[in-house]
């Protein structure tokens, strides 16, 4: 019995068709990597946008600390000129909105541009006594009236080590940050935009794509309607992933043809076979019923041909039913086994059943080898007595011949005859169920056509196969060839040796 197909593990999405699902994965891996690409674009621009606000304020407060220190210098050379610097308004970039103030050391305010007016800038503690003490440039972000931010830049001014006053700056962000929401609304929208028309557009291209699969199916239910499993589905041209499908698919159509065509005739074949003994059975009983047989012999001859009618029939339900198990899969049970003692406990029973046959028979034992394979020992059995028994119905006089040998790994086991031999277009079809060469004596013979069916699925249980080589009038010659078993090695305490408890002699 094979293990059960484990269920498969499905979801909301499995239930959608094809087409919207192919539409559904383009579109998000597109969204995706356009949100991945927007995200980053995004944060570039902004760094730059505000690396750039940042240059330029740091170049002003550099232009206005060097006319400081140049102003203190020329104080120092010359002590009665006043330290003075040009307006602070000449340093500003034109049209730049900055607000510029400059402090002395203990924190009053000397100058001023005129963008301030009469207003001050926050002096905030902290900052100047971190810039006093850092000595570099401190920036504190603001909150404006009306929600805008701003930026406090605050640099302490030193020659030396000497601190002669701070510079603040005080730049609005709101240009910038209107221009950023800007730069976001375009990134994004457009990113909406794009997903929406490949939204459209993939939709459409999918359903041209599986345009062939509806194509394919269309044909199919079809087929299916029609119940003809005649008909094929046209190929495409292009040699791509549809026609694969296309070609499967009428491969297995051909498969379901010769499945269906093969029951077909097997339960023809079988009504065939049961009609007979049927109705010879019938006959003898609607016989027996009305007294047609009066005297002692013919009760007896009735009794006989019933019996036989049913044995027959036994016969003919127990191959069916091996071959049933073999189709549904059975297992064999797999030991050694000495083919040549099973092929010798054979011959004798041969010698019996040719002796029985009342034929003119000579069942000999040619050639044997010792050979041990591994398998089921009945089914074995079974195999070499069908061959056998073919040989003997099928032989009106002469010899059978049994012989085994080993040949490159395989055992061969050969079941030949003098008989009436085959016909060399008949050999093909020997191994198909209920097939015979000549129906009207095999039937006399009473054969069931089962037993070389039953014979090669043996030998294909055991890794084998069967050959046949026949000449009509002068007999035939079965050969089955099976795997020989060889022991695997065995570890012990004192190293690695190989199981020799049935050797096989080469």
């Amino acid at each position: 019995m094979s293990a059960p197909t484990p269920p498969l593990r499905t979801s909301r999405f499995d239930y959608i068709p094809l087409r919207v699902r192919l539409t559904l994965w383009y579109v998000g891996l597109l969204s995706a990597i356009l949100m991945v690409f927007g995200v980053v674009l995004y944060a570039l621009l902004v760094q730059q946008v505000y690396q750039r606000d940042d240059l330029l304020v740091r170049d002003v407060i550099a232009q206005i600390e060097g006319a400081l220190v140049e102003a203190y210098e020329a104080h120092q050379r010359h002590p009665p000129a006043p330290v003075s610097i040009p307006p602070l308004d000449s340093f500003l970039p034109p049209g730049a909105p900055m607000f510029v103030q400059v402090l002395a050391p203990d924190g009053t305010v000397q100058m001023r541009n005129s963008l301030l007016g009469d207003a001050l800038l926050p002096r905030y503690a902290t900052d100047l006594e971190q810039a006093r003490r850092t000595r570099e440039l401190v920036v504190r972000t603001l909150l404006l009236v009306g929600g805008e931010r701003a930026n406090l830049y605050t640099y302490p001014v030193y020659v030396e080590n000497e601190l002669i006053g701070f510079i603040q700056v005080v730049y609005p962000l709101a240009e910038t940050d209107r221009m950023i929401r800007q730069l976001a609304f375009l990134i994004f929208g457009s990113i909406v935009a794009v997903c929406l028309v490949a939204l459209i557009g993939g939709s459409v291209l999918a359903k041209r794509a599986l345009r062939p699969v509806e194509r394919v199916t269309q044909t199919a239910l079809q087929i299916t309607r029609a119940e003809d499993l005649t008909r094929r589905i046209p190929k495409p041209a292009a040699d791509d992933e549809i026609r694969h499908l296309v070609e499967a698919f009428n491969e297995m159509l051909a498969r379901l043809e010769d499945v269906f065509r093969d029951q077909q005739r097997f339960v023809a074949d079988v009504s065939h076979e049961l009609r007979t003994p049927l109705t010879t059975l019938q006959s003898t009983v609607d016989l027996l019923r009305r007294g047609a047989f009066e005297t002692p012999e013919q009760h007896a001859e009735a009794l006989t041909l019933i019996e036989s009618e049913v044995a027959r029939l036994k016969r003919l339900v127990d191959d069916l039913m091996l071959l049933v198990r073999a189709d549904a899969g059975e297992t064999l049970q797999r030991e050694p086994v000495e083919l040549d003692m099973l092929l010798l406990d054979v011959y004798r029973q041969a010698k019996v059943l040719a002796q029985a046959s009342g034929k003119p028979l000579d069942v000999r034992l040619g050639h044997e080898d010792q050979a041990i394979v591994l398998g089921d020992r009945d089914r074995l059995r079974q195999l070499i007595l069908n061959l056998v028994d073919n040989a003997i119905k099928y032989t009106p006089e002469g010899q059978i011949t049994l012989s085994l040998s080993r040949e490159n790994g395989w055992v061969r086991l050969v079941v030949e005859d003098t008989g009436i031999g085959i016909p060399k277009e008949a050999v093909p079809h020997l191994f198909r169920r209920f097939y015979r060469v000549d129906r009207a004596r095999s039937r006399e013979l009473g054969g069931t056509g089962l037993g070389l069916s039953i014979v090669q699925w043996i030998a294909e249980a055991h890794g084998g196969y069967v050959e046949v080589e026949s000449e009509e009038g002068k007999g035939s010659r079965f050969i089955v060839y099976l795997p020989v078993w060889q022991p695997k090695p065995r570890v012990h305490s004192g190293g690695a040796e190989a199981a020799t408890t049935h050797p096989a002699s080469e």
